[in-house]
């Protein structure tokens, strides 16, 4: 498409309005903040104020054409292809999520910036191009017409529907996460309003309504992500430019660490958080006779509180202890042994934040080392599976701007990624600085507003009064949402950052949510139960569809199962496993035929799903468990060459396929050629 095109000149006039009113909207709030607006009105303007826009956008994009609703028409120009990719891509992990793994892990953090960015040289090399050429609608449509029929569909439905469904509980628990700071509602409430804007833009326009409203939210998160950084970088160094200077910062923070590690009442802490590990490690031997005696103690405790006539508060506090304490075994050995952890990791210090593969021997380097290995393979084989990122490139006019969209992608994503690891620097100085030695009853109110949630904890293990690193304890999904509060920046700040987040989020899960949807209705519903179904019929049910796995992810959400960026590594794990091996080997050998494709993405997704289970805790596994100490996250690890080598050893000892399949074969692998293969719209 021409950049020359009034739809392009159109587009770039509407956002162009659409960027100014929104920085008129952070000045205009930043001087009413001045005049004394409370930080409560601030927070609740930027989140309802951009989820109109985005439901505004929503209602003027909607459609009931097929293609419009599927694949936005298919004239979608590259820059805001990529744009809207970008948006789709920065989901809750990578705006809330990255940087308070990179605060935390340090250089181990940067598996998931060069993973994620690696993954789209894959995109444009393997895989964007030739599904465009294929031209529907579906990731599952390109594997039934490749594979010969509706067995390689189903299984690519149900991957497609796992994978998404994992990556959008995360986005909405980042929903529900922002919601409840801002709005001041409880986690669970907050899960299911924010659930409402989610719906506003996927449920009524599809595809078309998502391309337009994530160009528009991708314009929110990429401001709201440098402005407070570069704020945070002049007010530390003078230069607000993070991406050039944190070097220095990180430099002083490693003197700063080695100051704190050797403080002795640092270590003070460390050895009593050691003692209190091995407590429940002896608890836990003891068992079931150390959860009696644990209950019979507590009961006592109560009894004596009220026969003294402690206060109220005391007594309901003791009677919570008493009613939070385990009742049964193996519900105590699951808790205690949680506890136990979190003991022993407060026990040691942190990883020097700039150390590579750090580790107390050359064993714990070696994990280190091959951990960081394997979640980049994971997360860069799985951006290029992911389907929901692999359907934005059915929406540009040709193969060329397909082409020209994932550069577009990879640029609009590498100005955060670039900035993340800054972000991460500069809020660890600000903590180490200006938090840590600090006197507990003086600490600054955020502190408080977010322990409210749960998300941010202190406690004074030996009592001096004074905050020492191992009793502060950080959510790793806040770190980025609680950086401004931290510097001491206006709360509009805050407000900017967390509309940003929103926007990460909500761009994300209605891409998720629309490939879950066209998967169960296009793909099985219409390809496989109804071929007549009408084009109304086939919209209704993918938006009942739609409504109904929302709610689903929104309970599950609520259970807050695990971190952000965890439950996305697991969905990039799937799809890395169940379908990167299947669609390479489908473009770029024409001996791969059904029964090997079919055969392989079980295989792959099984020992994925196998795996996870055997070491994760939420599902009662344990690291003892793992093959060559890999952690859950990279379970895809395994999976992926299984994939492939499954797929070659059936595909040799099965019949090839049919020569209408490898001429198809023949026509995507030329992606510049024009015309349409016959034997295409049969098969499909």
């Amino acid at each position: 498409m021409s950049v020359r095109s009034p739809l392009v000149r159109r587009l770039w006039r509407y956002y162009a309005v659409y960027a100014l009113g929104f920085v008129g909207l952070i000045v205009s709030l930043a001087i009413a903040e001045q005049l004394g607006m409370t930080p409560r009105w601030i927070g609740q303007i930027f989140l309802f104020a951009t989820i109109a826009i985005y439901a505004l956008i929503g209602v003027m994009s909607r459609t009931s054409d097929v293609s419009e609703y599927y694949v936005a028409g298919r004239r979608v120009p590259a820059l805001f292809n990529g744009m809207a990719t970008a948006a789709d891509w920065m989901s809750a992990a990578s705006f809330i999520g990255l940087a308070g793994t990179l605060y935390y892990s340090g250089f181990a953090g940067l598996a998931f910036v060069t993973g994620w960015t690696g993954g789209y040289v894959l995109v444009a090399l393997l895989l964007a191009p030739f599904l465009r050429k294929f031209g529907q609608f579906t990731i599952p449509d390109f594997l039934g017409a490749r594979y010969e029929g509706h067995f390689a569909r189903v299984v690519g439905v149900f991957a497609a529907v796992l994978a998404s469904f994992v990556y959008v509980v995360a986005q909405i628990y980042g929903v529900g996460l922002i919601t409840s700071r801002f709005i001041g509602i409880e986690f669970e409430i907050g899960v299911f309003v924010g659930l409402a804007g989610i719906l506003v833009c996927s449920f009524l326009g599809g595809m078309r309504a998502v391309t337009w409203t994530q160009v528009a939210q991708y314009l929110i998160l990429i401001i709201a992500y440098l402005v407070p950084v570069t704020i945070l970088s002049y007010k530390v160094t003078g230069v607000p430019v993070p991406q050039a200077v944190y070097g220095q910062v990180l430099n002083d923070l490693g003197i700063k660490e080695l100051e704190l590690f050797s403080e002795p009442r640092e270590n003070e802490v460390r050895a009593l958080y050691r003692s209190r590990a091995e407590e429940y490690a002896r608890k836990i031997v003891d068992l079931p006779e150390s959860l009696t005696t644990e209950r019979a103690g507590q009961v006592q405790r109560v009894t004596e509180l009220r026969t003294v006539g402690a206060p109220a508060r005391e007594i309901a506090t003791a009677e919570r202890t008493l009613r939070d304490l385990p009742r049964t075994p193996d519900e105590a050995r699951m808790k205690w042994e949680k506890a136990r952890q979190d003991s022993l990791a407060r026990s040691v210090n942190p990883p020097p934040h700039a150390e590579a593969f750090s580790g107390a021997d050359p064993a714990a380097r070696d994990s280190a080392r091959n951990n960081f290995l394997a979640l980049s393979f994971v997360l860069m084989l799985g951006t290029a599976a992911l389907p929901h990122i692999l359907m934005r490139y059915y929406t540009t006019p040709c193969v060329r701007s397909a082409r020209r969209s994932v550069f577009w992608s990879l640029f609009f994503i590498f100005l955060l990624y670039v900035t993340a690891p800054a972000y991460a620097v500069f809020a660890k100085w600000e903590v180490y600085s200006n938090l840590i030695g600090s006197n507990i009853g003086s600490l600054p109110p955020w502190v408080a507003s977010w322990g409210k949630v749960g998300l941010v904890k202190v406690e004074d293990i030996n009592g001096d009064g004074i905050l020492q690193l191992a009793e502060l304890t950080i959510n790793s999904d806040v770190i980025l949402l609680i950086i401004p509060e931290i510097a001491g920046l206006p709360y509009v700040v805050s407000g900017l950052v967390a509309a940003g987040g929103l926007a990460a989020a909500l761009s994300t899960a209605d891409g998720l949510l629309l490939t879950i949807s066209h998967a169960l209705s296009h793909d099985l519903y219409y390809k496989m139960v109804n071929p007549q179904a009408s084009t109304q019929r086939r919209l209704v049910i993918t938006k009942s569809q739609l409504l109904v796995v929302a709610v689903v992810a929104a309970w599950v959400a609520s259970l807050r199962p695990d971190s952000i960026l965890f439950m996305v590594g697991l969905a990039f794990s799937i799809a890395a496993s169940a379908f990167f091996p299947a669609l390479v080997l489908g473009i770029f050998w024409k001996r791969a035929n059904k029964w090997g494709a079919v055969a392989g993405m079980l295989a792959g997704m099984g020992i994925t799903l196998y795996y996870i289970v055997r070491t994760h805790p939420f599902f009662g596994g344990t690291m003892a468990d793992a093959w060559m100490d890999i952690h859950p996250i990279s379970c895809g690890v395994f999976g992926v060459p299984v994939g492939f080598l499954v797929i070659a050893l059936v595909s040799l000892l099965t019949p090839p396929p049919p020569p209408e399949v490898q001429a198809l074969v023949d026509f995507v692998r030329m992606p510049d050629q024009v015309g349409t293969l016959p034997v295409l719209e049969k098969r499909l």
